[in-house]
């Protein structure tokens, strides 16, 4: 029963890896798009899995990666001690993505959504946050009201919004998140493998609606120079989450995964300057105030 929804979950995250593409294609026609079929090999050099990174490079969308994985085998013993398992192999499967625009007015978005075997033991994990860098509060009150809407008929919207709200913080930066949330859970399973892995599969389903119909409505806005500055400040604080605390980023390095792919999640472009702050009075000295959990919904 156990490898029967596995099965259908990695077919899942195909899936929703081909919907988010076309929805990625139909805004940005004119997007190019890199799609790199890979393969891993375990820790003991046998056939490890692999998956399909894309890349993505536009005029709406600046840079962006949708990539699913499904991997498996042996595994550094201590990797799999960190992860909860005893021996030494595990196997995974999910759909990783970040989209970073190119007009500040538009929010970054990442979301994520996989399932994790060591030994019997299983459980799932993800979750999905916005990143924005101009103070559109009803785009904020609009993401998270999608996935409120996804989540309140399970029960799980305000314990994974606050898991979201304590999870993406750069503590290192007086406990600043790197944007205005959203909700994230991991070890997540009820022992009904059927009905765990229904819920995850029907909530992943909001991601289009939760962010397309925002990058829709801002996409053509008018930005200054200063927007831009702003957001490439902003994107160096999303680098240094990314390379500093992110469970994700850590356990694909961790686990002999593919640099590149996970590695795709950074911007093309950000900036650091020493002790940066924005101009008193202005739209993003606002926006500085929304970097801390409020809610939205």
């Amino acid at each position: 029963m156990l490898d029967l929804h596995k099965a259908y979950f990695a077919d899942h995250v195909k899936k929703l890896q081909d919907q988010i593409t076309n929805k990625i294609r139909e805004i940005d026609p004119e997007i190019e798009i890199i799609e790199d079929c890979w393969n891993r090999e375990d820790a003991a050099g046998n056939e490890g899995g692999g998956g399909i990174t894309r890349a993505f490079s536009g005029e709406v969308f600046e840079n962006a990666g949708v990539n699913t994985s499904l991997v498996y085998g042996k595994a550094d013993p201590e990797f799999i001690k960190r992860i909860g398992g005893t021996k030494d192999e595990f196997w995974a499967t999910g759909i990783s993505l970040i989209i970073h625009p190119k007009n500040p007015k538009v929010p970054t978005v990442h979301a994520n959504f996989r399932m994790i075997q060591v030994e019997e033991k299983f459980w799932f994990g993800g979750g999905a946050d916005l990143t924005p860098f101009y103070p559109h509060v009803e785009d904020f009150k609009f993401f998270h009201q999608t996935w409120k809407d996804a989540l309140e008929p399970y029960g799980h919207y305000e314990a994974w919004k606050k898991k979201c709200d304590e999870y993406f913080v750069n503590k290192h930066r007086n406990n600043e998140m790197r944007g205005i949330g959203g909700f994230f859970f991991d070890h997540f399973n009820t022992g009904d493998i059927e009905k765990d892995v229904a819920m995850i599969q029907d909530i992943s389903t909001y991601f289009n609606d939760s962010y397309f119909p925002i990058v829709e409505k801002r996409k053509d806005e008018a930005y200054t120079s200063e927007d831009e500055d702003f957001q490439l400040h902003r994107r160096g604080r999303y680098v240094e989450f990314n390379l500093l605390h992110d469970r994700g980023t850590h356990f694909g390095l961790q686990s002999n995964g593919r640099v590149d792919s996970i590695l795709i999640s950074l911007p093309a472009r950000c900036k650091y300057t020493y002790r940066y702050a924005p101009a008193a009075g202005s739209a993003h000295e606002q926006m500085l105030k929304y970097y801390y959990p409020q809610n939205w919904a």
